[in-house]
């Protein structure tokens, strides 16, 4: 573990008991002991260790979370700030993020396993994502409405929904926090964000830099803790909004339960994205898509182009060109540089990924790649790169979301046929294409239900462009100026010029 002088701010550990450092909530500004005293062991990836012990905060915790953040945005200063007044400290936390990347990648790589040369640029792009919000908080404009009333005009106002519950997964956390959290500050929100039990250490530390930045205490508050930490914060009668982002099954049980508090959400979940090759594409091109698409982040994405759907033409010459440039793959340390695949985050993650390639091959699908374990490697929770030919679109294989480094080709005749495999899901958060036909590049972003279409390249995001699922992907949108729409609520304001109040009893 890097020592605490590289980081010239605040570490967040709590306390250090022996070797491991004890990461408190944080609350108020302050970093604390749950209530409980109770903590829970985060573990690497790669070779199994405990490396730290993460609060388990309870009921009690979220309260004073939820309180504290409620006082922020309704009597703190943060609540009589303009809108130029938070983006300039939104300027100061981003540069703070800046400059310590590379100490929070490093704490999130220990958490999640994932490639050093990865999670680093995207803890660089936090900080884009932050000073793109923080530019947007002072113009994201209101609008005098013309009527068909005269005598009166009518205006509108933006304001902040108020406190927002942030949820985040195990495979980006800080990244995923930052889609959420940076389009809640510029609109004036505040919040209390719980990342992944597995994966809570870089947020504890993301904390000491927000309140370096001088965001005032209370503004961003951090639980950590599992199931029940998250009920207690979505159900709590002051969360106004929740934003999440993870699985499908505890998506449906989030909105239900921010449903009974008649609570808005932003739901970003699951996906199977159809990654579709046709003859006429360039193949070099090609291989590499879809090897980015399905193997980068050892398929431990929701954005994953888990099936490969390829023109019979040229299937089994591209499957062979896939096969032979996967093979070259190096499995290993995801903080050596020459790592292109690592491990697979957790325990229960590694067993329903070796469980989906039994189903696979159960079903008839042909492993023509990978399809084992590797426990030579580290303390063996790697997969190797799996790769199934044979695969019909109705297997369960090719219809649930694996969340691992397993890819389902699926070949087909025509455009007719893409369009039909490809949309023939419970699914639809993205969607990739490749050609060279301007014609057909147009048609098929038309007709593909998918939240975004990636033409000849894939896994592309920005913080200027929206984000976000059709079906059962997810609900709303993040990312560029929708995303802020999410975190506000619009107030109409009517003023009459008229001295004279009109007869009461008839409606203007």
């Amino acid at each position: 573990m890097a020592q605490a002088t590289q980081l010239p701010l605040p570490r967040g550990p709590l306390a250090t008991h022996g070797d491991l450092p004890h990461y408190g909530v944080h609350i108020d500004g302050e970093h604390r002991a749950p209530v409980s005293k109770k903590y829970f062991a985060t573990t690497q990836p790669y070779d199994g260790k405990t490396w730290a012990m993460i609060a388990d905060a309870g009921a009690e915790d979220v309260n004073s979370a939820v309180q504290s953040a409620w006082r922020a945005g309704n009597e703190g200063p943060w609540a009589s700030m303009s809108a130029s007044e938070r983006g300039r400290l939104m300027r100061k936390l981003a540069d703070l993020v800046a400059a310590n990347a590379s100490w929070l990648a490093d704490i999130e790589r220990r958490d999640n396993g994932k490639l050093v040369t990865e999670v680093s640029g995207q803890v660089k792009y936090v900080a884009d994502y932050l000073h793109y919000y923080a530019g947007l908080a002072d113009k994201f404009e209101s609008s005098v409405i013309p009527t068909d009333k005269k005598g009166v005009f009518a205006y509108t106002k933006h304001e902040p929904k108020g406190v927002v519950a942030i949820i985040t997964p195990w495979n980006s956390p800080l990244s995923l926090t930052a889609w959420k959290l940076g389009p809640a500050l510029a609109a004036g929100c505040t919040a209390v964000v719980k990342p992944s039990e597995f994966t809570s250490a870089s947020m504890i530390e993301f904390a000491a830099l927000i309140e370096a930045a001088g965001i005032p205490p209370g503004v961003v508050n951090v639980m950590t803790g599992g199931a029940k930490t998250g009920e207690a914060l979505v159900t709590h009668d002051k969360v106004a909004h929740v934003g999440f982002t993870g699985g499908g099954e505890a998506g449906r049980k989030i909105y239900e339960m921010a449903a009974r508090g008649l609570k808005t959400v932003t739901l970003e979940l699951g996906g199977k994205s159809p990654n579709i090759v046709f003859d006429d594409a360039d193949q070099e091109q090609a291989v590499k898509g879809v090897v980015a698409g399905i193997f980068a982040a050892s398929g431990q994405t929701c954005i994953a182009g888990s099936r490969l759907l390829v023109q019979r033409s040229i299937h089994d010459a591209f499957v062979k060109r896939l096969i032979d440039f996967v093979s070259t793959a190096k499995l290993g340390d995801p903080g050596l540089e020459e790592t292109q695949i690592g491990p697979i985050a957790t325990p229960a993650q590694f067993d329903k990924i070796m469980s989906y390639i039994e189903i696979a091959k159960k079903e008839g699908a042909k492993c023509v790649l990978g399809g084992k374990a590797r426990p030579d490697i580290g303390a063996g929770r790697f997969v190797e790169p799996t790769i199934f030919t044979g695969v019909d679109n109705a297997m369960r294989i090719a219809q649930e979301e694996v969340f691992g480094p397993v890819l389902s080709v699926i070949p087909f005749d025509t455009e007719e046929d893409a369009i039909r495999i490809g949309n023939d899901i419970a699914f639809g958060l993205a969607a990739g294409v490749w050609t060279t036909s301007l014609k057909r590049s147009l048609m098929m972003a038309d007709r593909l239900k998918a939240g975004t279409i990636w033409i000849n390249n894939y896994r592309s995001t920005s913080f200027t462009s929206p984000f976000g699922g059709y079906k059962q992907s997810g609900v709303g949108r993040e990312s560029g100026i929708e995303a802020i729409r999410d975190y506000v609520q619009t107030k109409c304001v009517w003023i009459s010029a008229d001295l004279e109040v009109a007869n009461p009893f008839g409606r203007r």
